[in-house]
């Protein structure tokens, strides 16, 4: 086993000396090559050793301008101090230098719903989808930004295929209770706000929209 991989092997042991020393010295050994730098990078930001990781992901990016995985390290160095525009920009470069995998879309997706540019969130994330289509929580968030897009429907779709995937989620519950109190299915709202609730008690969105649908039964 190579050094990089024994230093990675460290890691996801969280023996992070023993990884960080391992790296230290793929570097003295190949100072020009960005790959121990990307990888010292990674495991400063692991142990949230923010302006030290980014100083590495730089390092990579300045031996090698298409060294893809710097510019992703870099998009979820900013991504975490929610640096939206400059997190935003760096996925963007990653995936135009071939990074293909549903992490980097899922995040640069949600850099432009942080930034309430939902519409231009909808295609990453469905990208992020279609290379992992079991994971709920990339789903949810495409559901999310479809609604906050206006495209209820193709909301509630995907809103339920989450529920397929993952029986107890209680947000997938509310969102589809609100759907269905838009458009006055309240029987229906009733009963995902209720799921909502029993899922989580302390669901306050949850609570406030069955009291509504309770009180517009009542009328």
């Amino acid at each position: 086993m190579d050094k990089n991989k024994q230093a990675i092997a460290h890691m996801q042991e969280n023996k992070f000396e023993e990884a960080a020393a391992l790296f230290t010295e793929v570097i003295e050994e190949n100072p020009n090559d960005p790959v121990g730098y990307i990888n010292f990078g990674n495991l400063l930001f692991h142990v949230n050793d923010l302006s030290r990781a980014q100083r590495f992901f730089e390092k990579a990016i300045e031996l090698d301008e298409h060294a893809a995985t710097a510019y992703y390290g870099l998009g979820n160095l900013f991504y975490e101090q929610a640096l939206y525009p400059k997190a935003q920009e760096n996925f963007q470069k990653a995936v135009e230098l071939g990074l293909e995998e549903a992490d980097v879309y899922f995040l640069l997706g949600m850099t432009f719903q942080h930034q309430e540019h939902y519409k231009l969130a909808l295609p990453y994330l469905l990208r992020a989808t279609e290379l992992d289509p079991e994971d709920a929580d990339s789903l949810f968030q495409y559901g999310l930004t479809l609604a906050q897009s206006d495209h209820l429907k193709d909301a509630e779709e995907i809103f339920r295929k989450v529920l397929t995937i993952e029986t107890n989620h209680s947000d997938a519950n509310y969102n589809l209770g609100v759907i269905a109190l838009f458009e006055d299915r309240l029987e229906q709202a009733l009963a995902f706000f209720e799921e909502a609730l029993r899922i989580q008690p302390e669901h306050v969105l949850a609570a406030n929209g069955k009291e509504k649908t309770e009180g517009l039964l009542k009328k």
